[in-house]
């Protein structure tokens, strides 16, 4: 197993075309609200769809967990294995979305306690979240479905899939939410009818594997310690989500401090910085397919090949990506919002928008690389700390500068997550490939 610049770009260049329509559809929602010219309509969305980052990004373990134990049956060569795991995250994933939907009302409730929004922008949040929690299900098979599919190094088929489920969405959030007049609740509706059309086709993709010697029998999908090392990835990388959309909360509620038009404005400047780090995020899935591979195969020179690749292109992508941001980025705000407060606050702070590709390159591409190897329990220490220390400086430089304190506060956090976990990967390489070559 030979790593390349190649190969390492023939995963990232469609990854991040599919990662790239889900900022798109979050750009889309924001400029179909934003159209309605309410600051606290759209403050509901940013708020709405946060809560959705906690309660699906709490549930990424399904595709993480999935990609990296994928990748590794691949590498070691076992068929059988691979569809095993898709077939117990399947499994997961369909009861957890069922859970979440008679759930609502107390997902609702907490939201927006730990948010804590005015009056107006909690009702509108409540309206989207209420429409919303019916594509659970879907988007949580999604999840199970796309680590399967990236897991089997096949990055084309994910694109595909991943155009689907938010070119869907895209169309119908605007045929429901501004053609039809439905507002914040016709976007809701737009991405249930986009994560179920998702999830069609993706099972009806993957089924056609479900045959002959690769399926497994109903005995290795319940297989105990299967589940048991499922369960235990899975857990560690929940907690290391939930710490993340953790800190995301934070960075909303003390941004909610100072009104909704700071909040609304921090909300287009986090949706632009996430738009960016898709980029990222392909490079971030190449290392999660290929790190996995190496480590099935027991191939030392493998992984650290794909330790430089990796780390090295993540560093230019997040220069260029912050670039683009701090030259383009007040064309995007104007796309996004007509409210000339809001546009005005926006370019207030798009230089720390613009800062953060760079400053968080190398903790996109660590993640990708610890998922792969599945080293979840090292991952999840490492975000605890980071969230720990985030949580300090932000109310330590929030009283002190405002918002510009709040979002220095959020670079620390990026910061400190690829630091730390850069720090701990030459002890985990050795324990792992022990012996190998």
């Amino acid at each position: 197993m030979t790593v390349t610049h190649r190969r390492v770009f023939a995963i990232t260049l469609p990854m991040t075309l599919a990662y790239l329509t889900t900022p798109l559809l979050g750009m889309t929602d924001i400029a179909v609200v934003g159209r309605i010219g309410d600051a606290e309509t759209l403050g509901g969305l940013v708020v709405g769809a946060l809560i959705f980052d906690f309660v699906f990004a709490v549930c990424n373990f399904l595709r993480a967990g999935t990609t990296g134990l994928t990748a590794q049956a691949l590498g070691a060569g076992d068929t059988r294995k691979i569809e095993a795991v898709f077939l117990r995250a399947a499994l997961l994933a369909l009861v957890i979305g069922g859970l979440l939907i008679l759930a609502e009302p107390l997902v609702m409730m907490l939201g927006l306690a730990a948010i804590a929004p005015g009056p107006t922008v909690g009702e509108a949040a409540a309206t989207y979240v209420f429409v919303r929690m019916f594509s659970a299900p879907f988007a949580l098979a999604n999840y199970a479905i796309l680590g399967s599919v990236l897991g089997r190094g096949r990055s084309r088929l994910a694109l595909g899939l991943q155009i689907i489920v938010n070119g869907t969405n895209i169309v119908l959030s605007i045929v429901f939410g501004l053609m039809l007049q439905g507002g914040i609740a016709g976007v809701a509706l737009g991405t249930v009818c986009g994560e179920a059309a998702g999830c069609l086709a993706g099972l009806m993709v993957l089924a056609r594997g479900l045959s002959g010697a690769r399926c497994p029998t109903l005995t290795e999908i319940l297989d105990r310690t299967g589940f048991l090392q499922m369960l235990g990835v899975n857990r560690d990388i929940m907690i290391r989500s939930f710490c993340l959309l953790a800190g995301f909360a934070l960075f909303t509620r003390l941004g909610a401090g100072f009104g909704p038009v700071t909040l609304a404005a921090n909300g287009l400047l986090m949706t632009i910085f996430m738009t960016g780090s898709y980029f990222l995020d392909g490079l971030a899935t190449a290392a999660e397919q290929l790190a996995g591979q190496a480590l099935g195969a027991r191939r030392r020179s493998a992984f650290d090949q794909t330790v430089r690749l990796t780390s090295g292109w993540g560093l230019v992508v997040g220069l260029l990506v912050g670039l683009t941001t701090l030259f383009g980025g007040t064309i995007l705000i104007d796309l996004l919002t007509t409210d000339l407060q809001v546009r005005m606050e926006a370019r207030r702070f798009l230089p720390f928008a613009a800062a953060t590709p760079l400053v968080g390159a190398l903790a996109f591409v660590m993640d990708g690389l610890f998922i792969g190897a599945t080293w979840s329990g090292a991952m999840r220490d490492m975000m605890i700390l980071s969230l720990a220390v985030f949580i300090l400086a932000g109310y330590g430089l929030t009283p002190l500068a405002g918002n510009q304190g709040l979002w220095l506060a959020f670079e620390i956090f990026l910061a400190l997550r690829g630091g730390a976990l850069a720090a701990m990967l030459p002890r985990q390489r050795d324990r792992a490939f022990t012996g190998s070559t």
